[in-house]
């Protein structure tokens, strides 16, 4: 049986998730790939554990349901001594799931981290669209430099392999448009706006359910969306794409007379991600859109993210996802830390 040893950089909601699933798919990864995966390193805030045998995952998921940090794990070491590019350093690790919190200013920690790992000639899984974002080119073109595999498929709506579906099954095709709904969030709030809801109300009841964070700025302001939408642009249209060549325009100004007027035409307003070819180039804006009632993004309700892609021989993929919690998004983890090594 092979072993694949991990160092896992953040223990939020997905890496938690991360860790359950390892453990619940344990036979299923023996018996399917003759895989089995072991945790030699992890970091939190707190600090971070290391052993070279590997590390309980049980325990550390105990810890973490405790609102306890990695530090508190027998042996842990404290904040300030195992920082994300220190775990990189130190531990002898074949992949780093890297799963700090995406960072749109500088990347980091995680850019830091991915950069050393990649040096390093190690695989590289991460679900963090800050580093991505920031540094596309730079990234890919180190992993393919070192001969190593860098997977990001849980960056780009969760469980949904929207990147899987253009990097592998579209390869050999022209996408003449992508568009999506990527942003969970703001399709929950559009959603309940249009069901009679007032927007601070959708936007407290998607904080109360844990959809939306306490700053929802990153969500309504349409930049988590065009987040998503440069990744696609760098990995699937091959596009260099930083975030100033995306048109942004977040939710905050729709209102509920826009909302009625759509649904009395039978329509409906959702917050588009669109990449559009225009000659040898995309056009790419993220902003809230018109759809008939006849387009199959219209279908998409609250709590599901869904994307098109409309090509030149493969005719029109349309796919959808319901995923209200941070399981699907770990199951993308774990698909892609699978696929760097099977």
């Amino acid at each position: 049986m092979r072993q694949v040893r991990l160092s896992i950089a953040g223990l939020g909601n997905v890496g938690r998730r991360l860790l359950e699933l390892m453990d619940s798919k344990r036979d299923v990864l023996k018996a399917r790939y003759d895989l089995e995966l072991r945790v030699v390193g992890a970091c939190d805030s707190t600090g971070g554990a290391e052993y070279f045998t590997g590390l309980d995952t049980a325990q550390i998921i105990a810890l973490k349901r405790a609102k306890k940090g990695i530090a508190a794990y027998p042996g842990g070491i404290a904040r300030g001594e195992m920082r994300p590019v220190d775990l990189v350093r130190t531990v002898d690790a074949d992949i780093l799931v890297e799963l700090t919190l995406t960072n749109l200013q500088n990347g980091e920690p995680g850019l830091t981290a991915i950069r050393e790992a990649l040096a390093k000639k190690m695989n590289v899984v991460t679900a963090n669209k800050g580093p991505l974002v920031l540094a596309y080119p730079e990234l890919s073109a180190r992993a393919r430099a070192h001969g190593v595999r860098l997977l990001h498929s849980a960056t780009v709506t969760g469980g949904l392999p929207t990147l899987n579906l253009g990097l592998r099954d579209l390869g050999a095709t022209m996408i003449e448009k992508f568009e999506g709904v990527v942003n969970g969030t703001t399709n929950y709030i559009l959603s309940r706006m249009s069901e009679g809801q007032a927007y601070d109300q959708a936007l407290k009841h998607a904080q109360d359910i844990g959809m939306a964070e306490a700053d929802p700025s990153l969500d309504v302001d349409g930049w988590d969306a065009a987040s998503k939408l440069a990744i696609v642009a760098n990995a699937v249209l091959r596009r260099p794409t930083k975030l100033k060549d995306i048109t942004v325009e977040g939710i905050r100004g729709v209102t509920p007379e826009q909302l009625r007027l759509a649904t009395e035409h039978k329509k409906v307003i959702k917050l588009i991600a669109l990449a559009e070819r225009a000659g040898n180039d995309y056009v790419l804006s993220v902003r809230p859109t018109v759809l008939e009632r006849s387009h199959p993004l219209s279908k998409i309700g609250a709590g599901m993210m869904g994307v098109m892609y409309h090509t030149d021989i493969n005719g029109v993929i349309f796919a959808a996802i319901e995923e209200e919690n941070p399981y699907p998004t770990a199951a993308a983890v774990l698909r892609d830390i699978v696929n760097a090594v099977v």
